[in-house]
């Protein structure tokens, strides 16, 4: 078993890093055409280019970060009461309901998107990074949703029960007894959610206006265009934000559970 997971773990990782190591070629290297292995010459020009424009970049990557992790938060806040429902109780309709709250996450975004975009236009959400969070945490929601009925079906009712027999109200065991018990969960769904937003690039560009920045919006011109050096350039930086917040993830859900007296 172990020498099988030890391939499964060489296979994931040279599945990652294939693409990256694609990227870093192109970004770098100078007249790397088919059927060569190496690019013919090492070039800083798309490194050049990042450095005369951080001001820019940065502002992108920044309100792209910031919109994301609204989402993520306003998709968690819509999402634990629903999720709660779903995995504890049992209703005529259950399935149907549960089916449906997963509409968002099956349509495909343009069919999505142009409804709301008119619903945005005549209550003046259109152009904003409000409207942005909204269309996004609404597309995106139903991740958080799973992930979160996923955790809840893995804590047992009695924990619940007891808190509340120990006098505790009912939003004092929801923030105190079950949430911290769907931390894997959360940082599951929010993970998602936060990829799915951060990349987005279609709903923020038409209920955004061009009004919200977003860095997908300044890369995919570039990718776009003939250009592959400064597009795999931009890519690689894109990459650094997700990389990034999991790494801070890990090392924060890691130190609440020590926080806590459990191993992790």
């Amino acid at each position: 078993m172990r020498g099988r997971g030890g391939v499964t773990l060489f296979l994931l990782g040279l599945l990652f890093l294939a693409p990256a190591a694609a990227l870093l070629f192109t970004a770098f290297g100078e007249g790397w055409s088919f059927p060569a292995l190496l690019p013919e010459r090492v070039s800083l020009r798309a490194l050049r280019f990042i450095g005369e424009r951080i001001r820019p970049i940065a502002l992108a990557l920044f309100s792209s970060t910031a919109y994301s992790l609204a989402t993520v938060v306003l998709a968690l806040l819509i999402s634990l009461l629903p999720a709660r429902a779903l995995a504890r109780f049992s209703f005529p309709g259950h399935h149907l309901l549960d089916a449906l709250l997963l509409v968002p996450a099956l349509l495909p975004s343009m069919i999505f998107s142009m409804g709301i975009h008119l619903i945005f236009l005549r209550i003046g959400l259109s152009d904003t990074y409000t409207g942005v969070i909204l269309v996004l945490t609404v597309f995106s929601y139903p991740y958080m949703l799973r992930a979160l009925i996923s955790g809840y079906l893995r804590i047992p009712e009695e924990y619940a029960v007891t808190a509340r027999n120990l006098g505790a109200s009912f939003f004092r065991m929801l923030l105190r007894v079950e949430t911290p018990m769907l931390l894997p969960s959360i940082a599951a769904g929010g993970s998602v959610v936060f990829l799915v937003a951060f990349s987005e690039y279609f709903l923020v560009f038409l209920i955004g206006g061009g009004a919200v920045h977003s860095y997908t919006g300044y890369l995919v011109p570039f990718l776009q265009s003939s250009d592959h050096s400064i597009g795999a350039g931009l890519t690689l930086l894109f990459l650094t934000v997700p990389l990034g917040g999991f790494v801070l993830l890990e090392m924060a859900t890691s130190h609440m559970y020590r926080k806590r007296g459990f191993s992790r």
